[in-house]
């Protein structure tokens, strides 16, 4: 084990970096930034919190021995009532899931187009613009539905974009210098959407309790079996955050300001 005793590490920069079982005692870690970072089983103590902003999966987080994950859980579903139905245990709660998505994200993109296209391609707070957003979207399809469960080995379209920690992964794109118009990504978000349509459309107890057959060739997600389950809703967790993220941006943008936020 290192010791960093009275070290100065201001602006020090840590990516890809295992501190798992580090301590850090008497420290000061005043405006730093963590972005997709695993911190289970992390015990604080003595701890000074304050105007710290928070945004990921949340499980057990205890506060002043309060579990505060079912609280935050509970307000997110009193604050978007249809949130809830992201959570569908059965095939007909897929089906009315996805007709959500598809009613939310049809608003969504009315106020885009209200916006001067240049606008679309411009980053708030540091992340990922309307157009990459929608990018990403096209790309967690294609992983999940198409690869994982409809077994192409490598369904990618050339816009695809994803996560920017990912490793880099043989054959799978991540042009994160292409511009392409609205019009150009939303046609690739009517084919990909629609391609979850049919998924979901022909759902049965059986299919949604099954697991998908391992597809081989490298790739993402990994060429293992997966709950058909949990790459529904892997996509269907997909689709609400970012269009929350998505709400939120076009609202910085058209009032002309930055407001930070993660994506997930």
């Amino acid at each position: 084990m290192s010791d960093f005793t009275g070290g100065d590490f201001r602006g020090a920069r840590f990516e890809r970096a295992d501190l798992s079982g580090v301590e850090i005692l008497s420290s000061v870690l005043n405006g730093a930034r963590l972005r997709c970072v695993e911190m289970n089983g992390v015990v604080m103590r003595g701890m000074e919190l304050v105007d710290v902003d928070i945004s990921g999966e949340i499980g057990r987080l205890v506060v002043n021995g309060v579990d505060v994950g079912p609280l935050v859980e509970a307000e997110l579903d009193r604050r978007h009532p249809e949130r809830a139905k992201m959570r569908p245990t059965d095939p007909a709660g897929f089906r009315e899931a996805w007709d959500v998505v598809e009613r939310l994200w049809a608003g969504t993109v009315e106020e885009a187009r209200r916006l001067d296209p240049a606008l679309l391609h411009e980053s708030v707070g540091g992340e990922w613009s309307f157009i990459e957003t929608l990018r990403h979207l096209v790309f967690a399809t294609d992983a999940w539905i198409r690869r994982a469960m409809l077994g192409d080995p490598a369904p990618w379209d050339r816009l695809d974009l994803p996560w920017d920690e990912m490793p880099e992964t043989p054959g799978t794109p991540r042009d994160r210098a292409a511009r392409p118009s609205l019009d150009t990504v939303l046609e690739l978000r009517r084919d990909r959407m629609a391609t979850v349509r049919e998924v979901i459309d022909g759902l049965t107890d059986e299919t949604l309790d099954g697991h998908t057959e391992p597809v081989d060739a490298p790739g993402w997600p990994r060429p293992h079996s997966y709950p058909v389950r949990e790459c529904l809703r892997i996509i269907l967790n997909e689709e609400w955050e970012h269009r929350l993220y998505a709400e939120r941006d076009l609202a910085a943008l058209e009032a002309g300001g930055h407001l930070p936020r993660n994506h997930g």
